[in-house]
């Protein structure tokens, strides 16, 4: 179970600090149908406030940013294409903005549970292979963003020690925030669950 302390101290830093730290940890959510766990093998580190063009909050507190802004450790979840909600952690001190984005994961609890959720056609190595899917699986919604990671129907088991991890560009990011300079996407090497690197056309070197 989750310590309010670790992950306050862990979160209260950089999402470029963050992010790696996060590999290897188990995030839990629970419903009345059940809990489902997943170990997270990708994530992505944004920034705030002018200082990463690939991020929501580059240019500010919006209505819908406005966790990016608040207490650490909370969750930012988002509408992605009208389609998709995605989940990020959200890190830095309240009134700096930066987040990890949770991209991919290996399903350890709830299996049958995130196979009801994502089809029972769906291979267990893809249930949570990307944001979107990671966030079915979990069976989050998007009302819940701001709601604390530390509390129920949520529990984020750290991992012991930092595990090895690969870095590169961010996925489907557009503009210089998806190019070389930002490299700001970190991956458990070898793992099957990480979803395919995908660079946007519009991405900038």
């Amino acid at each position: 179970m989750t310590t309010a302390g670790p992950l306050r101290a862990l979160t209260s830093g950089s999402a470029l600090e963050v992010a790696p730290a996060l590999l290897g940890a188990v995030l839990s959510h629970t419903t009345p149908e059940g809990t489902v766990s997943v170990r997270l093998t990708e994530v992505e580190a944004y920034l705030g406030v002018g200082e990463d063009p690939g991020s929501h909050a580059h240019r500010g507190p919006t209505p819908r940013t406005s966790p990016m802004f608040g207490p650490p450790g909370h969750l930012y979840a988002y509408f992605s294409y009208g389609m998709h909600v995605c989940i990020n952690v959200v890190c830095s001190p309240v009134g700096t903005a930066s987040a990890v984005l949770l991209r991919a994961g290996e399903v350890v609890a709830g299996l049958e549970l995130a196979r009801l959720r994502r089809g029972d056609r769906v291979p267990d190595r893809d249930l949570a292979r990307g944001p979107a899917r990671l966030t079915v699986s979990l069976g989050i919604a998007l009302d819940q963003s701001g709601d604390d990671l530390a509390e129920p129907p949520f529990d984020l088991l750290l991992p012991e020690r930092p595990l090895a991890s690969a870095t590169g560009p961010r996925t489907g990011v557009s503009g210089v925030g998806g190019g070389a300079a930002y490299p700001w996407r970190f991956v458990l090497p070898g793992e099957t669950t990480v979803s395919p690197y995908r660079r946007s056309p519009r991405a900038v070197d």
